[in-house]
């Protein structure tokens, strides 16, 4: 008797444009997205945190290995490096949350004025990534190699050093390059007005969630790797 209303009620449920907590259903499936993410990038870092508190004695000190800078001599700056390379990603998820202020007022080429500057720090952070995984690299720092030991010079630290270093940032530098593809078709798609055309900006947002999740899993990849 109640089945022709609940299979219509159904029908129109899906058809409309709004979720769960009155959000278009593609939003939701990027949170479903991004919280299952979450869970992989704690998976990492959880990993992370035993093996180091089992190797602690000869695990590595993040100061003396990342401690040198591009274009300057010597080894006497301690996580200078890889703090401009967090700079850099803040900076890009500042531009991002303007670019999706912009389109919710309708204006295209302020999407497109904050867009190009989230890109080039995107493309500024990876550059800065390759060269940093050259120069550990060159060191002789591999998945299954660490040539670096809190007991000091000429000893080498546990392998699980490297191994981490490589998979989580690896895995995280992924994510920025699937970001940039994502910002760079969303402006070839405004610059195009596309989106005038369906009247909503709402992609941008998606996009900008995505990127400032990429964002804040960098923190949390700073603070774990580098600081702690």
């Amino acid at each position: 008797m109640s089945s022709g209303p609940t299979k219509e009620y159904e029908v129109h449920e899906w058809e409309s444009l709004k979720g769960p907590f009155n959000a278009s259903y593609g939003k939701v499936m990027m949170w479903y997205f991004l919280i299952s993410d979450t869970f992989v990038f704690a998976a990492f870092l959880v990993a992370y945190a035993a093996a180091r508190m089992s190797n602690s004695e000869t695990w590595p000190l993040a100061s003396e290995v990342f401690n040198t800078v591009p274009g300057l001599s010597g080894n006497h700056y301690p996580l200078v490096f890889v703090s401009f390379m967090t700079f850099v990603l803040i900076i890009s998820s500042v531009t991002m949350v303007r670019a999706v202020q912009e389109g919710f007022m309708g204006n295209r080429q302020g999407v497109i004025n904050f867009l190009i500057p989230t890109i080039l720090m995107g493309l500024l952070f990876l550059g800065c990534q390759y060269i940093e995984w050259s120069h550990l690299i060159h060191e002789g720092m591999t998945m299954w190699y660490t040539p670096f030991s809190a007991l000091g010079h000429g000893h080498e630290g546990p392998q699980q050093f490297g191994m981490f270093f490589f998979t989580i940032t690896g895995f995280h530098g992924m994510h920025v390059i699937t970001g940039v593809i994502l910002n760079i078709w969303l402006l070839i798609e405004t610059a195009k007005g596309r989106f005038d055309k369906l009247g909503n900006y709402g992609m941008v947002e998606k996009i900008g969630l995505f990127w400032h999740f990429v964002d804040l899993v960098w923190v949390y990849v700073f603070l774990g790797y580098y600081l702690l």
